[in-house]
């Protein structure tokens, strides 16, 4: 059981409630059973305050998460018992928290747990994507083959993330190394040069003498000017990680000129394969928008997703509600899911669609370091010229005057 905190409207009147269910899943069916309508759903961790998480415990990686998928499923294929595989598993990792947790179900296993509802106890190392397709391929019977997909939608996902977050990776180094090397021509460069001023006792220009100044005060205020930029470090990171800086974050992504169309597709992707790897699997449309919402980063999508979970719920067509958001979702992707909703092929057209976009970002990531290369470079020329008119030309004023 975990603490959930949700927002949902009753009766016309919004209103915001804590209450403990067994996942998010769980708490939207049974909301909805009582005529609410869902707005957002969030997990209360232990140690958060206001959305500030402090909790230091070992979390599962990503990878080993996809490896158990793919593996567990190779075996119970090859005749293994669940029993028996989840054990092997366990020993192989190199994860003792994973493996913790691998004994664990298996102990839940022995007792005559299923399998979905011992991965739900520990809800905070499977993501709902994966319980989801358990409890479907335990009802088809085809676990294996639910467990194999969902390996292989999250690989697409962590894949997807990976090349994103690479993509930003050369651009951030640069100016982490610009700011580097600001700060120790304020501390030993520009100090040097100040003294050469000061012997000649002339006017220097404005923009020279604001240099001259900071530098004088960080040569002599330097522990300060250390704890300032820790300071403003850490206060930018729980910024940004707190419920407001994301959702400022999530704005400013789509209004970007090349990020904002990059955000769609990477968030179309994600939405469109999970939604796949649910249908094939057995899962309803209704259950797999909530889970799917669950996947997705921006909170724009996620409220949209919960939002169509609860208008398909009472006969309203997908199709028609992705269309209409044109501002977060490329019309592509609506149509197409129009195309699979009349041809009774949704989750092979969801599929397609995930393909698609995941093609199309991986371009995209390759075409934005030609895009912030040039720019990067005039970031770097005018910082350059800007020492260089403020330092250099005043020795030139100098050398003339002698």
């Amino acid at each position: 059981m975990a603490t959930y905190k949700y927002k949902a409207i009753h009766s016309g009147k919004e209103y915001t409630a804590k209450v403990e269910a067994e996942d998010k899943l769980a708490l939207y069916k049974d909301l909805q059973a009582k005529g609410e309508t869902v707005l957002s759903v969030e997990e209360i961790k232990k140690g958060s305050v206001n959305g500030f998480s402090f909790s230091f415990g070992k979390g599962i990686k990503v990878d080993d998460k996809i490896l158990f998928a793919k593996n567990l499923a190779a075996m119970l294929t090859a005749g293994l018992p669940l029993a028996r595989a989840l054990t092997v598993l366990s020993r192989q990792t190199r994860s003792k928290n994973f493996q913790n947790i691998l004994e664990a179900i298996g102990d839940d296993l022995n007792k005559g747990t299923p399998f979905s509802q011992a991965l739900k106890a520990h809800n905070d190392a499977f993501p709902p994507v994966m319980t989801a397709m358990v409890a479907a391929g335990e009802e088809s019977g085809n676990m294996a083959g639910s467990l194999k997909i969902v390996g292989e939608q999250m690989e697409k996902s962590h894949m997807l993330a990976k090349k994103v977050k690479g993509a930003m990776m050369y651009p951030t180094v640069i100016l982490i190394a610009m700011c580097v090397v600001g700060v120790l021509m304020f501390i030993f460069v520009i100090p040097k040069l100040t003294e050469t001023f000061k012997g000649f006792n002339v006017e220097l220009p404005l923009i020279t003498r604001v240099i001259i100044v900071t530098s004088d005060w960080v040569q002599a205020n330097l522990l300060l000017f250390v704890a300032l930029i820790i300071a403003f470090v850490v206060m930018a990171v729980l910024a940004f990680k707190s419920r407001i800086g994301k959702r400022f974050i999530d704005t400013v992504a789509l209004k970007l000129p090349v990020i904002g169309t990059m955000v769609k597709e990477v968030n179309s992707a994600h939405a469109t394969r999970t939604l796949s790897s649910l249908i094939s699997s057995g899962v309803d449309i209704v259950g797999a928008l909530a889970i799917a919402a669950d996947v997705v980063q921006n909170h724009y999508y996620k409220e949209m997703l919960k939002e169509l979970a609860g208008r398909v719920e009472k006969g309203v067509e997908l199709a028609p509600l992705f269309i209409s958001r044109e501002d977060i979702y490329p019309v592509f992707v609506g149509e197409m899911i129009g195309v699979g909703e009349e041809t009774g092929t949704l989750s092979n057209v969801l599929f397609e669609v995930a393909t698609y976009y995941e093609a199309e970002v991986d371009q995209k990531t390759k075409d934005l370091s030609s895009i912030i290369e040039p720019i990067l470079m005039l970031t770097i020329g005018v910082a350059v010229g800007f020492f260089a008119i403020a330092m250099i030309s005043p020795i030139y004023s100098l050398s003339d005057k002698i």
